[in-house]
């Protein structure tokens, strides 16, 4: 069993946890992810790793419920357990496996959207562990849902940009890039996380400014193992599997419509699953809509 440590509502629908798990946390580097499941009968879900700490044995993970497995974990607390807490998985980023004298050469911008803002942390926090400076974008719809600000003031430079400019900067992230290239900073690699649309469209205004752009598809992932054939995308002219091959890839090279509408294929099962798990016992699937009846 791995034990939660801590558990904290960060923002509006998303959570964070610390959870014990020594073997992981002693291989972890940023951009991979576990794949976690609470109990016999659960779901895995896969989660990307916010941090990790190798002398307390930790591994921090974010997640937004969207669906019903992980709306079980809303009410976890600390002294509470995973039964399973599989990692670390998928390929770290390139940042932290190039040759430092490579990396310092970059003028790094990374680019955060919602959920998307934890496991650009750990990248941001790796750099500037050795060294290297970088700035970071933060992306929300509103002052309600920006997370990890403080955290992230720390080890980079920070710019937080709201739609609804109701806190920091006024507009999208993309609007942001263009504001910060004009205002004269200059960048040559971009990293860029979050919902699938907010990347790709990043990825267009990066390839407009010649910006090399990387992005960390995170799509539906059953097994983590390149066997399932969930997670597959397009990448330029391959075939890609984001648990194994990614999660991380060049994002000018990415079939985004194809991936998009791939990810729209578990949502009608995933949302008959939240129901029955809202309406507990007095879920009887009578509407004949939910599937609940056969």
């Amino acid at each position: 069993m791995y034990r939660i440590l801590e558990a904290r509502n960060l923002a509006g629908n998303i959570y964070e946890m610390v959870v014990e798990a020594p073997r992981v946390a002693k291989r972890a580097l940023p951009g991979q992810f576990v794949i976690v499941k609470l109990n016999e009968e659960a779901e895995r879900i896969p989660l990307t790793i916010c941090d990790y700490d190798r002398e307390k044995g930790t591994i921090t993970i974010v997640f937004q419920p969207v669906g019903a497995s992980t709306s079980k974990y809303v009410p976890l607390k600390a002294g509470d357990s995973f039964m399973d807490f599989v990692g670390p998985l998928g390929q770290p980023s390139d940042l932290c496996t190039e040759p430092l004298e490579e990396v310092r050469k970059k003028k790094i911008l990374f680019v955060a959207g919602g959920v998307g803002t934890a496991p650009v942390y750990p990248q941001a926090k790796w750099l500037h562990e050795h060294g290297i400076e970088c700035d970071v974008i933060i992306g929300a719809k509103t002052k309600d849902l920006v997370i990890l600000e403080e955290e992230m003031k720390k080890v980079a430079n920070t710019y937080v940009t709201t739609d609804d400019g109701s806190y920091g900067r006024s507009g999208m992230v993309t609007k942001c890039i263009e504001d910060l290239v004009a205002e004269g900073h200059v960048y040559d690699h971009c990293v860029a996380i979050g919902p699938m649309i907010m990347m790709k469209f990043c990825c267009l205004t990066t390839k407009k400014l010649g910006i090399h752009t990387i992005v960390s598809m995170n799509p539906i992932m059953v097994d983590g193992t390149g066997m399932c054939g969930a997670c597959r995308l397009i990448v330029g002219d391959q075939v890609k599997f984001a648990c194994v091959d990614g999660p991380e890839f060049d994002g000018h090279l990415v079939d985004f419509d194809a991936a998009m509408k791939r990810a729209t294929l578990y949502k009608t099962e995933e949302g008959r699953a939240l129901l029955a798990y809202q309406e507990g016992e007095t879920h009887h699937g009578g509407c004949g809509q939910c599937g609940g009846d056969k």
